[in-house]
């Protein structure tokens, strides 16, 4: 278990629980089980006295959590037949973003995510799920796909921003972000989008700007990482807690401002903890989403999907 920096308390009792029970397991005799079962149990009310009353901050640490499940298990575990469909057609394959064809409960859908890697070797591949131009127009030319067929749309996000380099600006990064985001609002089919980790600027709202769009409990969903929030605005990164308290990224805050539609209830402790759990239930909050959406036609699901940001800043403001 990887432990985030609120979390040390946690691990120390979970730790000694641990020592206990290998303690057991190598003999001598002695009887360690209620003992270590105590610690499980205030183990069990640490963790739900820390995730009660998560800071914004501490939400973003959750949201970055390297154990969360990524958009590859989701899936994996959600979808069948899934075929990976690579290129844009006019440069290269991005690989911080997969997308294919797919069922989802035996439904044809075109699945659309952020991928940033599990390990040191896939997160350097993946760029930690930074999208490049690239990775964008490919997720374009899903979306027409999409259209063309009449497919919905399921976009899994989970990326701390577009990535800045020097080639994405100049093969277009911004254009190819700016015209991801018009495609969402175009295409006549359902768009769903589920924030499953951190939705990081217009990299996210390129895949986000969904006719319904959802957030695990414990992701976030912002213009800026509160890192960069702190440096332009008191040119310190170390106010990042300052920062991400007045960007009112959390679900929660989102779900007042009328900015995402619904918030998938996370296992205690987080997506990290039970991982089959946690996209259980995004698939059962899909499905719902959907159903709202099914014989809707073209014209009204693309009317329906452009008013509601239109109303947001209005929504917004009464907030």
């Amino acid at each position: 278990m990887n432990y985030l920096e609120f979390e040390k308390p946690l691990a120390e009792i979970e730790g000694k629980a641990e020592e206990l029970r290998a303690m057991a397991r190598t003999g001598g005799g002695v009887d360690l089980t209620k003992e270590a079962e105590g610690l499980d149990r205030k183990a069990e009310t640490a963790l739900r006295d820390l995730y009660k009353s998560l800071t914004a901050w501490q939400k973003c640490q959750v949201a970055r959590h390297p154990d969360r499940p990524h958009c590859k298990d989701y899936v994996e575990a959600l979808f069948t037949e899934f075929t990976a469909l690579a290129g844009d057609r006019a440069f290269a394959d991005d690989h911080a973003v997969m997308g294919g064809i797919a069922r989802f409960q035996d439904m044809p859908v075109v699945v659309i995510g952020h991928e940033k890697g599990n390990d040191t070797k896939t997160r350097i591949e993946r760029n930690f799920g930074m999208a490049r131009p690239e990775g964008y127009r490919k997720a374009i030319r899903l979306m027409d796909l999409a259209d063309r067929f009449r497919l919905p749309v399921i976009t899994l996000v989970d990326t701390p921003g577009a990535y800045p380099g020097k080639g994405a600006e100049e093969r277009g990064q911004a254009e190819a972000i700016a015209r991801s985001t018009e495609k969402c609002l175009s295409i006549g089919v359902p768009l769903i989008s589920v924030v499953i980790g951190e939705g990081g600027s217009g990299g996210a709202v390129a895949f986000a700007t969904a006719n319904r769009l959802a957030m695990l409990e414990h992701s976030v969903y912002s213009v800026i990482s509160p890192e960069g929030c702190a440096s332009i605005l008191w040119k310190d990164a170390e106010k990042m807690r300052e920062a991400a308290d007045a960007l009112r990224l959390t679900a929660q805050d989102l779900q007042k401002l009328g900015i995402i539609d619904r918030i998938v209830k996370e296992p205690m402790g987080g997506a990290q903890r039970a991982p089959a759990e946690t996209i259980d239930a995004v698939g059962k909050a899909i499905e719902a989403m959907l159903k709202e959406l099914s014989g809707k036609k073209p014209e009204a699901l693309i009317r329906d999907r452009r008013q509601k940001f239109l109303d947001m800043g209005a929504k917004g403001l009464a907030a």
